[in-house]
């Protein structure tokens, strides 16, 4: 063989298997995202490594320069540019920018998914993955199991199992409403019972509190997208009626709730340590910090900094961590910082206000990762923050190659020339 030949050779295998392998691996990074983190780290290296030789150039060139694809990178290069005026050590600097790295993926993932057709399989890869979760889970509780991280917390915590439930649930109930329409009652009614599952483990199991929000806002948006007026009004009784159940059965629940305002007090009578008490303590010393340095913020990686010269001397380790994601862009970039996470959180919201399953997933995991960054610093969070990239990223994709099939489709056929 020659060494065009062999050039030729290799072209075509980068053209055909690579954009494939990277595909797969997508797939892979979706089935390990609801176990492990070092699995995920490990296999996102590898796509990474099977897409970016395969990723056409002008594929990419176009998702940088859209709103989706190019706020995530222009928040990175801020959080890069914060480096420099930062004062913090350079392993807390280097901690600091880890988190902005993975916005890069998002147009990786906006042009992979615009060409492939397997973004689908991405979500079911997932959903299988939860499901299989989701049965130890119910498996540990019911047989009362001692191991993982809490009773029905089989891997990683309370927190990311929730999430990851709740999307699962209501990408089902869309499944089931589409199925429904179809005249497709036993898949219907299979979907259905599997949301409802997955909602009893949020009830009856375990749960965070942000969860018990987000499903309120998920509620109410599958509602007033999938569902007509007066649909959406029955709807919205129903779950009165289901919500009111829950309250009565689930003593879990009335406790996680009630229990705020329990903490909040004991935090501010007795100086105790709770979850509560101590995100209003995160969040006044954030306020501080963004009062000092209102519009660049103190610099990448200084957020441990802040927190420990407000923190008591007495209390032990300060934190590191203010459990909001506006506060924890704005102690390190500023207005300027906080502006660019909403105009990114804006743009990937609007980007999925259409129809079809893979714009509703990715309508979901968005709403998700806003309402629950009121709480917690999502895009700082291993788990969560993936799940959003490669949710806007694949899905949003997906979306993208719709839309450029039906622009396609829509456009006149032109004569051929005589």
């Amino acid at each position: 063989m020659t060494a065009i030949d062999a050039a030729i050779s290799l072209t075509g295998f980068r053209r055909g298997a690579l954009p494939r392998l990277a595909d797969g691996l997508a797939v892979a990074v979706a089935a390990s995202l609801p176990w492990s983190t070092s699995a995920t780290g490990i296999l996102i290296a590898l796509w990474l490594v099977a897409s970016l030789p395969a990723l056409d150039v002008a594929a990419l060139r176009r998702e940088l320069r859209s709103p989706p694809g190019g706020l995530p990178v222009l928040l990175v290069g801020l959080a890069v540019a914060g480096l420099l005026w930062g004062d913090a050590s350079p392993a807390e600097r280097f901690r600091g920018i880890e988190p902005f790295l993975r916005l890069l993926m998002i147009p990786v993932l906006l042009a992979q998914f615009r060409r492939s057709d397997r973004g689908m399989w991405v979500g079911a890869a997932f959903l299988a993955s939860a499901t299989v979760l989701l049965a130890l889970a119910w498996v540990m509780f019911l047989l009362r199991l001692n191991f993982g991280h809490g009773p029905g917390v089989p891997v990683k915590d309370h927190i990311t199992q929730s999430g990851i439930f709740t999307l699962c649930a209501f990408a089902l109930l869309d499944i089931a409403l589409d199925r429904w329409i179809g005249r497709r009652r036993v898949p219907a009614a299979l979907c259905v019972a599997l949301a409802l599952l997955f909602i009893a483990d949020i009830v009856y199991v375990t749960t965070s509190r942000t969860t018990l929000v987000v499903i309120p806002a998920l509620f109410v948006l599958f509602g007033t997208r999938r569902l007509s007026w007066k649909g959406f009004a029955v709807f919205v009784i129903g779950g009165a009626v289901a919500a009111a159940a829950v309250w009565t059965t689930s003593p879990y629940v009335r406790l996680r709730v009630t229990g705020v305002f329990t903490e909040i007090a004991a935090t501010r009578t007795n100086g105790t340590d709770t979850s509560a008490g101590a995100r209003l303590e995160f969040w006044k010393d954030s306020l501080q910090a963004l009062r000092e340095a209102p519009i660049l913020g103190h610099g990448t990686g200084t957020i441990g900094e802040m927190f420990r010269r407000r923190a008591d001397p007495e209390s032990g380790a300060a934190a590191t961590n203010p459990h909001n994601q506006l506060f924890a862009v704005g102690i390190q970039l500023g207005a300027v910082g906080v502006a660019l996470l909403l105009a990114m959180w804006a743009a990937h919201w609007l980007l999925f206000l259409r129809p079809g399953l893979a714009a509703f997933i990715g309508l979901i995991a968005v709403t998700q990762n806003i309402v629950g960054s009121l709480f917690n610093s999502h895009l700082m969070d291993f788990t969560q923050a993936w799940i959003y990239v490669f949710a806007v990223g694949v899905y949003g994709g997906t979306v993208l190659r719709r839309q450029d099939a039906e622009a396609a489709a829509s456009r006149p056929a032109q004569s051929p020339n005589r």
